[in-house]
């Protein structure tokens, strides 16, 4: 089974940059979109999902921002949509999509960025909180529990190509990097590092300015986490860095399970 996430950064912008030819090349069973940033009637009248899919979109209630979509190919059954938590119960702006299929359940994830200003910066921290709350039950299931997306931490000095002179910045924050340590610590497991080892800088996202993508300075903040289960299905994971550099300013990320 193979299964992508990629924060599209609008799939309207995806679509006319040609996110199609990576539906084609890379062949995903299941495609998880963050920052979709489109409500459905917003989608381009001529453009479809690939023939034998079919897509779940969780916008955000606001018009052009955020929200996540989940495309299939096998099977797929909706879960439910947000964190049913107290700090955004309706899960406004379209963040959290579980869905299953068959065997697996996916957690579909748009964490929220802080970079922004402080108040944003302490919404991600309650929002970290109480998602990882919300994880925590799946870790125990007896299916194989994939939770992927853009989670905006980068966790290693190894997911960043500049750690010194970031450290201050949202995102590789020493109490972020220790938070995303104890979500591993509890049972969850990087499935990008299990596959490739610690020491390699593979990014995932690069900032528009000072030429970071053309010179490769980026941040890897995409993820598949997965419980013991999917662990011991575990293939291979690759970022696909092409996908970065035509479509998006993430490149997806693409797990293959036995």
């Amino acid at each position: 089974m193979r299964i992508v996430t990629w924060n599209v950064n609008g799939i309207r912008a995806a679509i006319r940059k040609g996110i199609d030819s990576f539906f084609e090349k890379i062949k995903a069973d299941v495609w998880m979109l963050q920052e979709v940033r489109c409500l459905p009637e917003q989608l381009p009248k001529d453009w479809h999902i690939p023939e034998g899919y079919q897509m779940i979109l969780h916008p955000a209630e606001k018009k052009g921002y955020s929200g996540v979509a989940t495309i299939s190919k096998t099977d797929m059954v909706e879960e439910g949509r947000g964190m049913r938590g107290k700090l955004d119960i309706n899960d406004s702006e379209g963040r959290v999509l579980v869905t299953r299929h068959e065997d697996v359940i996916l957690v579909n994830t748009y964490l929220p960025s802080g970079s922004s200003k402080e108040e944003r910066q302490q919404y991600k921290e309650t929002w970290m909180a109480q998602w990882r709350d919300f994880i925590r039950p799946l870790l125990d299931s007896d299916q194989t529990v994939i939770v992927a997306g853009d989670l905006n931490i980068a966790h290693t000095e190894n997911d960043i190509w500049n750690p010194k002179g970031n450290a201050k910045s949202s995102g590789f924050l020493p109490h972020e990097r220790e938070w995303f340590s104890e979500l591993l610590a509890e049972g969850w497991h990087d499935l990008f590092r299990a596959h490739v080892g610690p020491d390699e800088k593979i990014f995932s996202w690069w900032s528009n300015r000072g030429q970071a993508r053309a010179k490769d300075r980026g941040w890897r903040i995409d993820y598949l986490l997965g419980n013991e289960v999917a662990m011991k299905r575990l293939k291979s994971v690759e970022i696909d860095r092409q996908g970065g550099l035509e479509v998006s300013d993430h490149a997806p990320v693409i797990l293959d399970l036995h």
